[in-house]
């Protein structure tokens, strides 16, 4: 028998050792992102618990008029807002009073293009990191978006799952989640993040598509599986990648991807399930190609031109804008080649914004903050920056009840039945509580943590500060 030695014996050999030296890490990393939302958890866990509350003494933005109404009260039975009453601030018997000081009472916000498990890693982590650490990191983020204000987002790719039923089940804090499951992309398309070596690997799936990152699917056939793989899984809507990207390696921003029966075949199955399909599309040709085929939402869209915006309002298609101005809120890119992709976007997104105003485009507003972690804070930022094109209270309007109103177009695969990002009776109990004269004053997205006085979600308070 040979004797267990250095010379004899692999586990004493470098590789081996760097292995052991990466997981011991990976092992660190973990258990403190665990500590952190345990003690979060905790925290939050001592926050009031009762399910009917009387609030008074508040303004409030119903996230529909664009006015602001003045001593209003309001109940909240459960999950649901109950009824709504001007000037009324008597005692009322069974409900837990909270006097809301003259702040302002205002829906949930929420992003309709956001990415829950890769908005807080790198790309190299995305394509390198174990998933596990992935998703505690995707967990912590979860509970820093709820604290920023944002109560519901629409997660536009990536396997979340797991996440959106940890947050359902209360095991975490953060905010409700229209899942789309994986990006679904033709080969070369905006989501195949493969390396040409991996073409040539018979009968093995990439790390994208192992991980439920993307979906590489060729042909009405496969198309048509990794639809109903999605809406297996609980997707709420489907994301299909229509045209090129800045992020994605193989393809230029004018192609086309996805033939006319491919992205029919793709519209079909989710209209089977009662909901609709979300195109990535930034040219004219792909967006007005996707709107043929039955499409309901065209994200990004930047390289429209007048006749595909005005396509948009006859066909009553929503556009999910993104403001990609070129600013220090940018995401970060360090290849030229999406560089170039990104300026060209950029210099678009002006016109973008007033083509959508001119035709009266159902206007939708996200963030897409992608691989870029230390813009996370911004996201907030990110909605206030609107005021460049809107008046604050058209703004808000957006990212409450327009948003609330693109995500109810996921039908019978909606989550979370009940109108989203309004205040009226039998409304979703999603509420924030915010300083400021919201008719020229939006700066408490730009400060979160000081300025939204109180968060309350399903009914049930997750921040309260007063």
């Amino acid at each position: 028998m040979n004797e267990h030695s250095e010379q004899t014996c692999s586990c004493c050999s470098d590789t081996m050792s760097q292995i052991n030296e990466r997981l011991t890490l990976s092992v660190q990393e973990s258990q403190a992102i665990y500590q952190h939302l345990s003690q979060s958890l905790t925290s939050t866990s001592s926050l009031m618990s009762e399910t009917q509350y009387w609030l008074i003494n508040a303004k409030l933005f119903d996230g529909e008029t664009l006015t602001i109404k003045d001593n209003v009260s309001l109940f909240i039975d459960g999950d649901k807002i109950g009824q709504v009453v001007v000037g009324q601030d008597a005692k009322v018997e069974g409900y837990k009073t909270l006097d809301c000081q003259g702040y302002t009472l205002m829906p949930g916000l929420i992003d309709a293009h956001w990415h829950s498990l890769l908005c807080a890693i790198t790309k190299p982590q995305a394509m390198m990191e174990a998933m596990t650490y992935i998703h505690l990191l995707a967990a912590r983020e979860a509970n820093n978006t709820l604290m920023r204000g944002f109560t519901t987002v629409r997660d536009a790719g990536g396997p979340c799952f797991s996440l959106k039923k940890a947050i359902d089940q209360q095991i975490f804090n953060g905010p409700r989640i229209y899942p789309s499951g994986a990006m679904i992309s033709q080969t070369s398309g905006h989501a195949d993040f493969r390396m040409a070596s991996e073409l040539f690997e018979c009968h093995s799936l990439s790390r994208i598509e192992r991980e439920g990152i993307a979906s590489i699917a060729d042909g009405n056939d496969a198309v048509l599986k990794s639809v109903r793989e999605q809406l297996m899984q609980g997707a709420s809507q489907i994301k299909l990648m229509a045209g090129g990207g800045v992020a994605s390696p193989h393809d230029h921003l004018f192609t086309n991807q996805y033939t006319e029966n491919e992205l029919k075949t793709a519209v079909e199955a989710a209209k089977d399930w009662g909901t609709y399909v979300m195109v990535h599309a930034y040219t004219t040709h792909s967006i007005q190609r996707a709107i043929k085929c039955g499409v309901r939402c065209i994200e990004h869209g930047q390289l429209c031109d007048e006749e595909t915006a005005q396509l948009m309002a006859e066909r009553d298609v929503w556009w999910s804008l993104q403001p990609f101005l070129a600013d220090e809120d940018a995401n970060v890119y360090h290849d030229t080649n999406s560089i170039h992709k990104q300026r060209l976007v950029s210099e678009g997104t002006v016109r973008a914004y007033e083509l959508a105003k001119k035709y009266k485009v159902k206007l939708a507003w996200g963030t897409d903050i992608l691989f870029t972690p230390s813009n996370l804070a911004k996201q907030g930022k990110m909605l206030s920056k609107l005021t460049c094109f809107f008046k604050p209270l058209e703004v808000l309007r957006m990212a409450t009840s327009s948003n609330g109103q693109l995500l109810k177009l996921s039908g019978h695969c909606d989550p979370y039945p009940g109108e989203l990002g309004v205040i009226k009776e039998n409304a979703l109990a999603d509420l924030l509580l915010v300083s400021g004269n919201l008719n020229n004053d939006i700066s408490f997205l730009d400060d979160p943590d000081k300025k939204i006085a109180m968060i309350i979600q399903a009914g049930k308070i997750k921040k309260q500060i007063l």
